[in-house]
């Protein structure tokens, strides 16, 4: 009998830690039992030194080893619903592109433009607060300028497009002007596009 109750004892802690690391909140860095902003805020607060009371494993929601304001990113884009948690992995090799929360294939350009907002994005995903204009177009401000080789286009729907060398644009109709191409959503009708991008202001994101 005395050989039987420390066996159960162990048992019990056995179970007891497997529940607690099963149990455990996917990306809770400040150990509060949710994953929130607050949780967001904790990567940012240690990224600038005022905070070092950070779950690291839980913070390091790219699982590049580091934690980085990319983390901090991506967090807010879980909570957002614009990615799921296992599109946040750094084995990603190619630019996706979310209109909102929804996911657009671009068949990218093979230009300087293109490898220039490549390298903008690798380390942290860009955010980009579009207006509707025209008609037929959605433009935002890029927050960073690429370089441009712009030459007279006609666009379609679907044509995603650098202006001025620091402005994005993303057409659901035509317009003639002097462009630099990044791309062309290749996934989606004219239709498609019309009801994603015809109904408002929309946030673009892109990632890499």
């Amino acid at each position: 009998m005395r050989r039987i109750i420390p066996f159960i004892i162990i048992v019990l802690i056995i179970i007891s830690a497997i529940t607690t690391a099963t149990s455990a909140v996917y990306h809770d860095v400040n150990r509060d039992g949710k994953f929130n902003i607050s949780d967001i805020t904790a990567i940012q607060k240690y990224r600038v030194g005022l905070n070092n009371k950070i779950d690291f494993d839980a913070a390091d929601i790219n699982s590049d080893g580091a934690v980085t304001i990319r983390d901090a990113t991506y967090g807010q884009m879980i909570l957002a619903g614009i990615i799921l948690e296992e599109e946040t992995t750094v084995a990603e090799t190619e630019m996706k592109m979310f209109i909102n929360d929804t996911p657009v294939t671009v068949e990218w350009e093979d230009n300087e433009s293109v490898a220039s907002l490549k390298e903008s994005v690798k380390n942290n995903p860009l955010m980009i607060q579009m207006s509707m204009y025209g008609g037929f177009e959605q433009v935002g401000a890029l927050g960073i300028t690429l370089p441009r080789n712009d030459t007279r286009i006609t666009t379609q729907p679907g044509d995603v497009i650098l202006y001025s060398g620091n402005q994005m644009v993303v057409f659901y109709g035509s317009n003639t002007w002097g462009y630099t191409r990044l791309g062309r959503i290749s996934d989606k009708t004219q239709d498609e596009l019309t009801k994603l991008l015809s109904n408002g202001s929309v946030t673009i994101t892109i990632t890499y």
